[in-house]
């Protein structure tokens, strides 16, 4: 049995984020040139952010929801936008995960899970720490979430190398231009419903 729905229309995505929301971009531009079969019908913020900001500039609904939030209200804000998908874009807090919505909440961290995950993980963090322990490749990990950071089973992975003159900024950078191929690939193979979870392992069905 594949994981979540596919809806006869274009999947509903609900998109979470913390920051900048230049995935929230990335994933809007694939959706505007027909390579993604998505809309993004919500917009959830942790704070006033750059994110939120671009998110009602791409005339997209938008709330601002701070603070660790109670299940119940994930799911009502979920079911009166009648979403299909959870997608997770640099959001910084444990995401709370409605019965209804197991299998279909979806995160992308920046660097190669299970290494450089957990609590405090995020960001400039995660890149600083790939440099000190002298890794000689990075990337990204797009999975379906569970009870705990970072992790759940893994639907696509990206590298680009580690150089010795990185920066955690340019490290990030490089990162960030996976990321950009990476999330959408992996919400298409969920939308399309060529995923199948195996206990913790995902396996991605042929056409």
């Amino acid at each position: 049995m594949s994981s979540g729905v596919s809806p006869a229309g274009p999947a509903r995505l609900a998109v979470f984020l913390s920051g900048s929301g230049r995935s929230l971009v990335n994933l809007q531009e694939r959706i505007a040139a027909n390579r993604l079969r998505a809309e993004i019908a919500l917009v959830v913020a942790s704070k006033e952010c750059l994110g939120a900001e671009r998110a009602r500039g791409l005339g997209i609904p938008t709330r601002v929801m701070s603070g660790n939030l109670p299940i119940d209200t994930v799911e009502l804000v979920l079911n009166d936008a009648g979403i299909n998908w959870v997608v997770l874009a640099g959001y910084i807090r444990l995401f709370p995960i409605p019965r209804a919505y197991s299998g279909r909440v979806v995160n992308i961290h920046p660097a190669l899970l299970p290494s450089f995950g957990g609590h405090g993980m995020y960001g400039h963090h995660v890149h600083e720490a790939v440099i000190a322990a002298g890794c000689r490749v990075s990337g990204c990990t797009v999975h379906l979430c569970d009870e705990q950071y970072d992790r759940g089973p893994i639907l696509v992975q990206r590298t680009c190398p580690v150089r010795d003159d990185d920066t955690p900024d340019s490290l990030a950078a490089r990162v960030f231009e996976q990321e950009c191929e990476a999330y959408p690939e992996a919400l298409e193979l969920l939308i399309a419903g060529r995923v199948k979870i195996e206990g913790r392992r995902a396996r991605i069905l042929d056409r």
